[in-house]
Parts: structure tokens; C-alpha cells; sequence
């Protein structure tokens, strides 16, 4: 194999790898009766002093509404979701408390809106890395999901 053939291989290898590491980042969609919680995610903690948050979303594909009520992980002692809102430029969080998922609608988790903060944090949450959460429903019961671990500054799975 002469040099610049080589050399344009490790180029191609470079540019490629990176979209199949992104192809791992992005979980399947989990579904129990009317309710799918698709594309889970978390953020890379900075060790356990801080917290972290994960984003997800939910769809009620069914004829009746469900609350969202409890969230366990044994990543974190303590996950609830949270909202945040800008007043005067300045962010303001919060416990949101129960979270209705309206029937035929869907609720979303992302960055800049209600998030599920986690913390407490009995280890690090490294990128690459992928943990456990039980998301507890009114109706539906639990839903156990593998949530990956993206970067610090990630803004959503498929990166």
C-alpha cells in the first residue's frame, strides 16, 4: 500500500468514526402500553460535588392521560424533575413535581426547559458510559431505561 493511499484511508477512517460513535449515543425508543420514552440522555457529571441532568422524551400515545411521579436511579440519591425559566435574564430552577403527559401528546426533557436534574451522585457520569433509570408512572407503572452518557456540553443524543 504506497503512503498516500494510506494516509487517505486514516483521513477517511477520521471522518467516518466519529458518526459511528455518535450511532451508539442514541438509545432505543422504550415502550409499555400507550406510553414510548424515546432518545435518553445525560450529561457528563464533573465528579459528584455537581449535579447532573438527563433529558428524554415522552409520548401518551394513548386516549387517556398519565403523570409522570417518580424517577430512581442508583447513579443518583436524589432525580426529580426540574424546570427552569429566565426572569430579568437571570435562570431560575425548580422542582416541578408531578408531570402530566397528556393523552396523544408528548412531553419533552431537554436543555434550556424542564430537565431531570441528578444529584447526589454516588459516582461520576462519564461520557461513553451508560447507566440505569426507572421513570414511575401513575398509570403506566415503571419504565426501565438505559440512559447513555454524552459529554459535558453536549445538547442532545446523536453527536
Amino acid at each position: 500500500m504506497t503512503y498516500s493511499l494510506f494516509r487517505s484511508l486514516i483521513v477517511a477512517m477520521s471522518l467516518f468514526m466519529p458518526l459511528v460513535s455518535a450511532s451508539y449515543a442514541v438509545a432505543e425508543p422504550v415502550r409499555k402500553d400507550a406510553m414510548v420514552v424515546e432518545a435518553p440522555w445525560a450529561r457528563a457529571s464533573i465528579g459528584t460535588s455537581r449535579p447532573s441532568a438527563a433529558y428524554l422524551t415522552i409520548h401518551n400515545e394513548g386516549t387517556s392521560g398519565d403523570v409522570l411521579i417518580g424517577i430512581q436511579t442508583s447513579v443518583a440519591g436524589k432525580a426529580d424533575v426540574h424546570t427552569m425559566t429566565m426572569t430579568d435574564g437571570v435562570a431560575r430552577m425548580g422542582v416541578a413535581g408531578a408531570v402530566e403527559i397528556p393523552a396523544g401528546n408528548k412531553v419533552e426533557l431537554k436543555p434550556g426547559g424542564m430537565h431531570i436534574m441528578l444529584m447526589k451522585l454516588a459516582q461520576p457520569l462519564e461520557k461513553g458510559k451508560s447507566f440505569s433509570m426507572t421513570l414511575r408512572f401513575e398509570k403506566a407503572g415503571n419504565i426501565t431505561l438505559t440512559v447513555p452518557v454524552l459529554g459535558i456540553g453536549a445538547t442532545g443524543p446523536g453527536e
